[in-house]
């Protein structure tokens, strides 16, 4: 495990999040002497991709999205405006996801893989807004996984909180007042060495 050790406070978030991309490959070089590994579906590739190994798995590294994403379809299907801090993250770089311990444990921070995975993250999104409309509870866009099942960490759309919610539940613990003091609260977690 290494800490983060980045002042990513200083940076705007899309910085930030490259800086944490870039930081956390060289920490895993570091830690195994190897780029991280991830399983891949041969029918989609992706930017990322460095080497090919057998049984469909592939190093990987951070790639900047070259250029502009947007959730223009979710504010218009939904008449939701999408927080700003869930454009820029998920805007910012083409990832697997990223492995990080918060001080309540271990997280999955999630990136599109490729354009064809951020469109299907931007469906999987939708969804669960239209179910936290039905419930009646306050718009959150989740960005992270838990270890937990069904626990996700969520960015609350009105105040760009950042929040621990069981799925279908209202967020229960908040973890920080923004996406970018969240993140500078992490440490890698380079335990699995993939």
């Amino acid at each position: 495990m290494k800490s983060t050790e980045l002042c990513i406070n200083d940076l705007n978030l899309k910085q930030a999040i490259w800086q944490l991309g870039q930081a956390y490959i060289e920490g895993h070089q570091q830690q195994h002497n190897t780029l991280p590994v991830a399983e891949i579906d041969p029918e989609s590739q992706s930017p990322c991709q460095v080497e090919t190994k057998a049984n469909e798995k592939t190093t990987w590294q951070v790639v900047k999205i070259d250029k502009e994403i947007d959730f223009k379809n979710i504010n218009n299907a939904l008449d939701v405006v999408i927080h700003k801090d869930i454009e820029d993250y998920f805007g910012t770089m083409y990832a697997d996801s990223l492995a990080v311990q918060s001080v309540d444990g271990k997280l999955s921070l999630l990136f599109p893989w490729n354009i064809e995975d951020f469109q299907r993250l931007q469906e999987n999104i939708i969804g669960h807004i239209m179910m936290k409309q039905r419930l009646k509870q306050k718009v959150t866009v989740f960005f992270a996984v838990t270890d937990e099942e069904d626990m996700i960490i969520s960015l609350d759309n009105d105040s760009g909180e950042i929040w621990v919610e069981q799925v279908g539940c209202k967020p229960h613990k908040k973890l920080a007042n923004s996406m970018q003091e969240f993140l500078s609260s992490l440490s890698f977690d380079f335990s699995k060495g993939s």
